[in-house]
């Protein structure tokens, strides 16, 4: 388990010092299958039939589905890059290493007891969060922001698995459902954005208030 959540921390560091999208997709793409196989390392043997059907719809849909309609998405948007982003790809490296320093006192100040999951993998859910938010905010790509997203959820889901496998199933699937609605409706998103303006760059959709506001007034000023 710890091995998992090293891979996880060393994932999200690539996720913020890397700019091709490709690359941030397969990243996200082997979060999914590793936090799909949480549930299996976490039941240490004494597994039911509700932890296997969990990670096996947690790694189909994480792991691969998710992964391979941003794929799609990434291909019509003929976009590779994530260029010039709000910070740089170097400083958000260190602002990652102070969000994991963050997430390693979050643990801490939680008091757990031996009989919860260990303070490195809590550690690495929160770090999961707080760096799918960083993402969210620090970069321009609609797609970033989309996996973004994905990434905060994989934090989400590594709290509940780290504190405890007796989470009701039907929450955890309700969850993915939740992930799986917000995907759908950025890919759509996604897809009108490029068709429109040419371009994925979240931060523009500012101008368009701008341009409604103008056209507006002009019209008012002709009548």
């Amino acid at each position: 388990m710890d091995a998992t959540s090293v891979f996880l921390i060393l994932s999200c560091l690539l996720l913020l010092g890397s700019s091709r999208l490709r690359v941030a997709i397969r990243v996200v793409a082997v979060q999914g299958v590793l936090v799909g196989l949480l549930p299996l390392v976490r039941a240490e043997g004494d597994l039911h039939l509700h932890i296997w059907i969990l990670a096996v719809v947690i790694i189909a849909t994480k792991g691969f589905a998710l992964p391979w309609l941003m794929s799609v998405a990434l291909r019509r948007s003929r976009v590779h890059r994530e260029i010039e982003p709000f910070i740089g790809f170097g400083a958000s490296i260190l602002c990652g290493v102070a969000l994991l320093a963050l997430s390693q006192w979050i643990t801490a100040s939680l008091q757990l007891t031996g009989a919860e999951a260990s303070g490195l993998l809590l550690t690495t859910a929160f770090f999961l969060v707080l760096t799918g938010l960083f993402l969210m905010v620090s970069r321009r790509k609609a797609i970033t922001q989309s996996l973004a997203y994905l990434v905060m959820e994989n934090g989400v889901y590594v709290v509940g698995i780290g504190m405890s496998l007796e989470s009701p199933f039907l929450v955890e699937l309700g969850i993915l459902l939740d992930v799986s609605v917000g995907l759908f409706i950025m890919g759509n998103l996604l897809f009108h954005l490029d068709r429109e303006f040419d371009h994925l760059d979240a931060d523009k959709l500012t101008e368009l208030s701008d341009a409604s506001g103008s056209h507006d007034l002009i019209s008012e000023a002709r009548e």
